[in-house]
């Protein structure tokens, strides 16, 4: 069982900067997001592949909120693992960075994007997969 998860030192900046430009309110949401579009893009990482914790820290509770029993339910089934893995949490952190890579890159690509156009772009890209 973890209590928190920190993000990887270059990503504490991603994280204000990306809440900021597309104005979610509290850092948790960016985080959430970033995770759900790591798992979306197929990614697999290795639990040995985990880079620093000097980032920006979440709790779990922050983090998840009452949702954490679905976020675990997909890591796991995108890793075919068991909630009780002790690398469940590094699977976490690994999406977490990884997701922040990818929104910020994206963002650096066009820059004139807003947050909402970003999250309604994701959720076609998602429902055209499962349709």
């Amino acid at each position: 069982m973890f209590n928190q998860i920190k993000t990887s030192a270059k990503n504490k900046e991603a994280v204000t900067f990306l809440t900021r430009k597309f104005g979610l309110g509290a850092e948790n949401i960016i985080a959430r997001i970033a995770i759900a579009c790591s798992l979306q893009s197929g990614v697999k990482f290795s639990p040995l592949d985990v880079k620093d914790s000097g980032g920006k820290e979440y709790t779990k509770n922050v983090l998840f909120g009452s949702h954490y029993p679905m976020y675990a339910a997909l890591v796991c089934k995108h890793y075919n693992i068991r909630m009780s893995d002790k690398d469940l949490p590094r699977y976490f952190k690994l999406h977490l960075d990884d997701g922040l890579e990818t929104i910020l890159l994206d963002v650096k690509d066009n820059p004139n994007l807003v947050g909402f156009d970003y999250l309604f772009d994701k959720i076609q890209i998602g429902l055209e997969e499962i349709c």
